[in-house]
């Protein structure tokens, strides 16, 4: 984060402070009188998200392409998502446990997100097709959607427990009704599917190109950690999806299998980078990095 140029650094410093700040008060608004936090909330969410936009046009004009040819701009472009769409759900939805936990969430992806940032550099031809913007924006909304379902489900397995606890004080008023959290989750679990095929699908296209310019084999790319884990996670979501209604799979089950595909989906997106490598970059430098790491 400190190699970023000196406005992309403040900014991102800024988005850093809204998040923690919006953070804390999601922690606050749990107490008995919550509610008066709410609009709070709201603004900062909606600050944090503009200020997140304001840093991708920075990385646009740096990059002189559309950004999402990189890990950050990826994580930039999934906290404005998962941002946009608690502001459109807080609406229909002001209980406060759903907004805490999707403050909790989007804190995290602004985490990840500042732990990856590097300075820009330059794209690598792939990264310049139309299936490259595709590819990326069907990519990071499927991990959005994932992300929604994973707090639905969270919240569907502490009101399941509250409820069998009969703490309901703890739940009436305050989350979402247990039915609904589950049509939540398997609505995320849907749209997120959908997103993830397509993303595979234009995916195999950036590969063919990458194979044609003789940057990728297909090996590399079938065995490569973060293509192997994505595709774990789409055969876990189509098991989800398929299971649910031949096997009459629980709430509580497709709460767990959702945390587990959320699991897989963060860890394809950073962990792979930091543990396993991966060939999975569309920039010069990165891909500099991964040919010097084989030769040592």
């Amino acid at each position: 984060m400190l190699q970023l140029p000196l406005n992309e650094r403040l900014v991102l410093y800024v988005v850093l402070v809204v998040y923690l700040i919006a953070s804390a008060v999601a922690v606050r608004q749990l107490s008995a009188r919550g509610r008066k936090y709410r609009r709070i909330l709201i603004s900062l969410i909606a600050l944090g998200v503009c200020l997140q936009s304001v840093l991708l046009i920075f990385r646009a004009v740096s990059l002189k392409a559309f950004p999402l040819t990189g890990l950050f701009e990826s994580m930039i472009f999934l906290g404005m998502a998962f941002g946009l769409a608690y502001l459109f759900l807080s609406i229909l939805m002001p209980q406060v446990w759903f907004a805490s936990a999707m403050t909790w969430i989007m804190l995290l992806i602004a985490l990840l997100g500042a732990k990856v940032a590097s300075p820009v550099s330059e794209v690598r031809e792939a990264a310049r097709t139309p299936w490259a913007v595709a590819h990326g924006l069907a990519m990071t909304l499927a991990a959005a959607m994932i992300a929604f379902a994973t707090v639905s489900a969270w919240m569907y397995l502490l009101a399941n427990k509250r409820l069998k606890n009969k703490e309901l004080g703890k739940v009436l008023g305050r989350m979402p009704n247990i039915e609904k959290l589950g049509r939540m989750n398997v609505f995320g679990i849907e749209a997120g599917f959908v997103l993830l095929s397509f993303g595979l699908f234009t995916g195999l296209g950036m590969a063919a190109i990458q194979i044609r310019m003789s940057q990728s084999t297909l090996a590399e790319w079938l065995i490569d950690p973060k293509i192997v884990l994505i595709i774990l996670a789409w055969l876990l979501l189509a098991a989800i999806l398929a299971l649910r209604p031949l096997v009459r799979l629980s709430g509580k089950a497709v709460a767990w299998l959702t945390m587990v595909a959320f699991f897989l989906i963060i860890f394809a997106i950073v962990g792979v980078t930091f543990f396993c490598g991966t060939r999975h970059v569309f920039s010069q430098a990165a891909a500099a990095v991964v040919l010097v790491m084989e030769a040592v």
